[in-house]
Parts: C-alpha cells; sequence; structure tokens
C-alpha cells in the first residue's frame, strides 16, 4: 500500500517514517510512504504557496495551484489516487474508517495550513477527514495519526491475533493486561490469570474489557449486540457486584 503526504514542512515525517511498526512495515515492503514538499510544485522564485483572501479576513490561504500541479505530476506517474485532506470540517475519523481505508491501494493526503485551502482544491480531494473538534496548526499530525490506524490493518504489519484483540476491533474497549513481576507494591496480578484456565481467562478479560467499557464509554456499550460469551461476562459482573454490595 501506498501513502502520499503533500505538506510545506517534509521534515516532521522522517522520524515517523523510520520507527514502530511503521517503520517495520516500509523496511519490509510492506508499506510505501511518500512525502513531497508542495513548495516543489510552485512556478515562483520564492515558492510561495499561500496568498490573502478574496474578501479580505485574517490569515493567508493556501493556493490551488501547487495542489493541482502535484496531481497532475501524481496521476501521471502512479495513478488516480484516493485524496484526503485533513479538515476539521471532515467526517470523524475512526477504527471503521481506518478499516476502510486500508482497502485502498493509492492513498494523498494534504494537509493544510494557514486559515485552510482554496475551495477550488476540493474538486481533487475525494474525503475530508477529521481526527477530533479541536484545531491543530496543520494537517502533519493528523495525517501521521490516519497512516498510522490505518497501516495497521495492512496484512503483515500486525499480528492478526493482536489484531483482533485490540481496542474498538468488535464495539468494545480492551481488558486489562499484567506482565512481570506477580507483585508490585502490594497490588498483585489477578489470580485467573495464572491459572492456566483459557476458559476462565478468557471469561474474565471479556468481563473486565465490558466493565471498562460501561464504565468508560458507555455510548460504546449502548451500541455493542451481546453474543453469548458477553452475556456471560455481564452475568459474572453482576454477581460479582452482588457479592461487594453484601
Amino acid at each position: 500500500m501506498r501513502f502520499a503526504v503533500v505538506t510545506i514542512f517534509p521534515e516532521i515525517f522522517e522520524a515517523f517514517k523510520k520507527i514502530g511498526v511503521v517503520g517495520q512495515a516500509i523496511r519490509d515492503g510492506i508499506l510505501e510512504i511518500l512525502i513531497f514538499n508542495l513548495r516543489d510544485f510552485t512556478t515562483d522564485k520564492h515558492r510561495v504557496v499561500d496568498d490573502y483572501q478574496y474578501g479580505g479576513g485574517p490569515g493567508m490561504v493556501m493556493k490551488p495551484e501547487p495542489f493541482y500541479r502535484f496531481y497532475d505530476f501524481y496521476t501521471e506517474k502512479f495513478g488516480k489516487p484516493h485524496v484526503i485532506l485533513t479538515s476539521p470540517q471532515g467526517d470523524r475519523f475512526s477504527n471503521e474508517k481506518a478499516l476502510e481505508l486500508s482497502k485502498h491501494e493509492n492513498i494523498v493526503i494534504f494537509c493544510g495550513r494557514y486559515e485552510g485551502i482554496d475551495e477550488r482544491v476540493m474538486d481533487i480531494v475525494d474525503e475530508e477527514i477529521s481526527i477530533g473538534d479541536y484545531v491543530l496548526t496543520g494537517g502533519e499530525l493528523a495525517a501521521m495519526v490516519i497512516i498510522d490506524a490505518t497501516s495497521r490493518f495492512i496484512p503483515g504489519v500486525v499480528d492478526e491475533e493482536s489484531l483482533k484483540r485490540e481496542s474498538f476491533m468488535d464495539g468494545i474497549l480492551d481488558h486489562p493486561v499484567y506482565t512481570r513481576p506477580r507483585s508490585f507494591r502490594g497490588k498483585n496480578v489477578p489470580e485467573v490469570l495464572l491459572s492456566g484456565d483459557h476458559k476462565k481467562i478468557e471469561l474474565w478479560r471479556r468481563k473486565e474489557a465490558l466493565k471498562k467499557t460501561i464504565l468508560k464509554r458507555p455510548d460504546l456499550f449502548m451500541k455493542k449486540d451481546l453474543d453469548e460469551i458477553d452475556k456471560k461476562a455481564l452475568m459474572q459482573l453482576v454477581k460479582e457486584l452482588m457479592k461487594d454490595a453484601q
């Protein structure tokens, strides 16, 4: 899968491309991330990418010409991409959206700056995506979030079994996890995890995941369709709560 990012600050992505699962996926040839400097697609000697707003107003607006020159260059070389604009007015990014994007082979991300991008650029944008209801100084961080989350769904980037168990994969948060030491500052690893009984462990993990979701993200729990193990886990949770109340 190929991501191409268009930015006026390409150096921001240098470390991102080298570390973690993204860096390993690039080294393994599973993922390709190309970073393009928008200024390389200007024609004036000062490589200007922004200008004043028509109609007045504070701040500068990114010019349409460099984006179109990039798009023509890229399409001729790699074929028509799926173009994303990082924008606070876009659809909210989610695990489901990351999975959807992972089905594309060729994605371009435009990183906005200043007061935004000339509206005429929207003719070559397929969708706008927001990573949250707040304003960033630019779209570079949002682009990294989109790439990181989406790349995890590409076969070979993350272990398939680990992916299945991650938060949000089946609509609930992940269960608590523990490692050595067995006892730390008076806090012990739950005995069930040391039992070797895989059925009990799975039920405990499900119960704790549901409890965490109910307490921290009730909105997710309300949308969840309960299966048999969910019902058993909830019954166990209720029994524990009743016992604690006595």
